[in-house]
Parts: structure tokens; sequence; C-alpha cells
């Protein structure tokens, strides 16, 4: 059963993760395979839930981006395991590991374009494979966006909130999305309340819809981000400017 979300966002608030050690996975990645992915993902799950598109693209670059070649964009088959993340060649490699891990008891990972947490959000999916979905993952990271900015009414603090609800770190965090925001080349955020979504949301993906933020009537966001609050110079981007994980420039 799904925990209600105001209790898991009590659990998010009051846990921590380890500092990132963030290192890559020997091999490059195959640029048209996986290139802009992501992307097209963000841009179906904005127009599914409403969430300004540069909003998506932007937090899916603070958490996923990767420089292939001449490109800096968000990479799909990217996992952060306990603090460790890795970028994957394929879909795959990246759902292998994730399969391993979890055979191995370890919980605390997160994956995909949008970084989910699977201690935190996995039984709202029906598999690994599904988490690791590049529209199931957007869709999911988009409705919890659409939480924030209905609790915050403004697209920057819902970005910070993605993060951590910690002030230090979720600035930190929202300094890393405005630049990824910049680099878009998008005018300022609209500010007016979102429309209400019809009773059933489009699903991103084949199968019931098992994603609580997309059920009609849900609990109220208070508090709590989308993954736990992690000490200051950890995330899932790392300490350099303009970096997520640990590529891009």
């Amino acid at each position: 059963m799904v925990k209600s979300w105001a209790a898991r966002l009590r659990r998010w608030a009051l846990a921590g993760l380890a500092g990132c050690v963030l290192v890559p996975v020997a091999g490059q990645a195959a640029p048209g395979a996986a290139q802009g992915l992501c992307e097209q993902a963000a841009r179906r799950a904005a127009d599914a839930t409403g969430v300004p598109l540069p909003v998506l693209l932007a937090v899916s670059l603070t958490e996923s981006g990767r420089k292939t070649g001449a490109r800096f964009g968000p990479w799909p088959w990217v996992l952060n395991i306990a603090g460790t993340g890795a970028f994957f060649d394929t879909r795959a490699a990246a759902l292998a590991r994730a399969q391993a891990t979890l055979a191995r008891g370890e919980t605390s990972f997160d994956m995909g374009c949008f970084q989910i947490n699977y201690r935190w959000h996995g039984d709202a999916f029906t598999s690994l494979d599904q988490m690791l979905d590049p529209g199931a993952n957007a869709m999911y990271a988009a409705r919890f966006l659409r939480e924030l900015f209905a609790e915050t009414g403004d697209w920057s603090v819902a970005a910070g909130h993605y993060h951590s609800r910690t002030p230090v770190h979720a600035d930190r965090y929202r300094k890393v999305f405005h630049r990824h925001l910049a680099a878009l080349g998008t005018g300022p955020l609209p500010s007016a309340p979102l429309a209400a979504l019809p009773a059933q949301a489009p699903a991103a993906t084949r199968g019931p819809n098992l994603f609580p933020l997309l059920q009609p009537g849900g609990a109220p966001v208070s508090m709590g981000s989308l993954v736990p609050t992690r000490p200051a110079g950890s995330g899932l981007f790392d300490g350099r400017a303009g970096r997520s994980m640990w590529g891009g420039g």
C-alpha cells in the first residue's frame, strides 16, 4: 500500500543521505541511443500537467545533466546509489545495476532523468524498469513540482523544495537550476495558478495508474522534498558551478 504523502514527506524531512562521491562508469555513451529521451519525456509531462517546460528541463539538467560530445543534456540511464552516482550507456545496464543493488538489500538509490528515489517512491511504480522509464520518471516529477508550486506560488522555490526543505540546500540547488534556466533562454516564469487537472491525468506508460501524485484528491504537500534532505556539500549534483552529478560544464 502506498503511504500517504503527508506521512512520507514528514519522513523525508527527518532523513539524510551520505555525501556524494560521484564516479563515472567506464565507456562512452552512444548519443544517438538516449540523447533527447529526457527532453521528450519532459515535454509530454509538461503538456499533461501544466508545469512549464523550462522548469522541467532545468530540473532534469540539474539532476542528470551529462555532456556527450559537444552537447550537454539530461541523461536517462543514470543511478545514484547511496551517494555514488554513475551514468550508463544503455537502459539495460542501468536496470541491471539497480536490480543487483536491490538484491543486496540496498534501497537508497535514485533513478533516471529526474532522479526519483527508490526507498521513498519505489512503491509508486510497478517495477524498477517502469521507474527508470523516461516518461514515467518525468510524469512523477512533474506532478510533484506542480504540488510544490501550488503550495509556494513560485516555480523557483518549488524547484528548491524539490531537492530539500532545508534552506541552505534548497538555495544551493536553485542556483544551479537558474543557471540551466538562463542557458535555455527562457523569459520570466509564469506565476498564475495552474488549471485543475482532469479527474484522470494521462499516464506516462501503459498499465494502471499507480502514481499517488497522479490521483485526484491526494493529500496536500506540507513539508519535505522529492528526496531526503542532504548535508551541505552533497546532493544529486556536485559543488562545481553549473555541473550535475559528475559531468557537464
